[in-house]
């Protein structure tokens, strides 16, 4: 007999939703890695997915598409036959102006094809490349699990277009996604407002890259810093903070030579749009260096004592698989949860993720 379908409450929706699938962790060269998350009631405001390049996109019909292109672009369009692309478009666009040459035309097209043979090569590193998405919405409820939908729903969006421009997450992206974020001048959007005390509503964000060699390129958006554990040492190595660039939360900072700076409120202004040089990295130097992402949750990124908490539970567990790890820290802000409620403190208790990558 076949089982009736349950329609899921917004709270399951939003909880399945928000969760991290096994399934779509990535496989690089010489790197284990594994997260969860645990809300702190039905559904958080956490987000932590797993951004498999080569599970979610087709990268070889990616780059065959941009291979193909790249000859088509080089090719004049014969009078009288409609575009067949934006080249085309742009070129009969450049034949009306004034001044047109006709070595310009020959000039566009070899750019533009270019710019296809380098976005089939930037694909081609997309077999090696790991993504991961960190979001903390401040709060724990269906509307701090909304914020963080919103999040995960513009990022792919903009992802699409990454990778059809360019063949890789672009620091464009991330502007873009801050912007997003943003509180309109003229309109509320997603992350809104609270009318009675004036105060927004916050989500911090970190999204990273892991490749062969324990390579790790991330950019931080108000998320506490990443932590690193030498299996040499047995202790979390300290960082220099000059290689940890980190930005207010989404959109509370709009840089002042964005050309649309006027429509959104900003804490105030950045100097300049996000680009390259504002991306951190950081090297899992050795076979067992561990490199620990987590929600505040687990761990604000300040408190001494904390930390040291966490660096020997991972001491202890430092010789497991990824998952291993993960699961121990879970358990110890789970166990520091249940002291919070013995002192009465419910409020303090938070959304907890936990993000493992392990060299080994």
């Amino acid at each position: 007999m076949r089982k009736a379908y349950t329609v899921p409450t917004i709270d399951e929706y939003l909880r399945d939703r928000l969760m991290p699938v096994e399934g779509a962790i990535p496989h690089i060269p010489g790197i284990e890695m594994f997260g969860n998350s645990i809300p702190a009631g039905t559904v958080g405001g956490d987000l932590f997915e797993y951004i498999n390049f080569q599970q979610r996109y087709d990268v070889n019909a990616r780059i065959q598409r941009a291979q193909r292109l790249s000859k088509e672009f080089l090719e004049p369009l014969p009078s009288g036959v409609p575009v067949h692309n934006s080249v085309d478009d742009h070129v009969q666009w450049l034949q009306r102006t004034p001044g047109y040459r006709s070595e310009m035309e020959t000039e566009y097209r070899f750019a533009r094809s270019s710019e296809q043979v380098r976005v089939a090569e930037d694909l081609r590193d997309l077999y090696s490349t790991a993504g991961v998405l960190l979001v903390d919405a401040q709060g724990h409820g269906i509307i701090s699990a909304k914020i963080a939908s919103t999040v995960h729903d513009t990022f792919h969006a903009l992802m699409l277009t990454e990778l059809d421009r360019y063949g890789k997450a672009t620091p464009e992206l991330l502007e873009n996604l801050n912007l997003r974020l943003a509180q309109s001048v003229t309109a509320r959007n997603a992350l809104g407002t609270n009318e009675k005390e004036s105060a927004r509503e916050i989500a911090t964000m970190l999204y990273g890259e892991v490749r062969p060699g324990g390579h790790f390129r991330f950019a931080n958006f108000g998320h506490p810093p990443p932590l690193v554990f030498s299996a040499e040492y047995r202790q979390f190595m300290n960082i220099d903070e000059s290689r940890m660039v980190q930005f207010l939360a989404l959109g509370l900072q709009i840089p002042a030579d964005h050309p649309d700076r006027k429509r959104y409120y900003s804490v105030n202004f950045r100097q300049k749009e996000f680009d390259s040089s504002d991306v951190a990295e950081i090297t899992l130097m050795s076979p067992g260096d561990i490199l620990v992402l987590y929600t505040d949750g687990v761990y604000d990124g300040s408190d001494q004592e904390a930390r040291e908490q966490l660096e020997a539970v991972v001491r202890k567990h430092y010789l497991q698989p990824a998952r291993d790890i993960c699961n121990a820290l879970l358990d110890h802000a789970v166990t520091q949860d249940d002291q919070l409620r013995q002192n009465g403190d419910e409020d303090l208790i938070d959304d907890k993720t936990v993000f493992i990558v392990k060299r080994i």
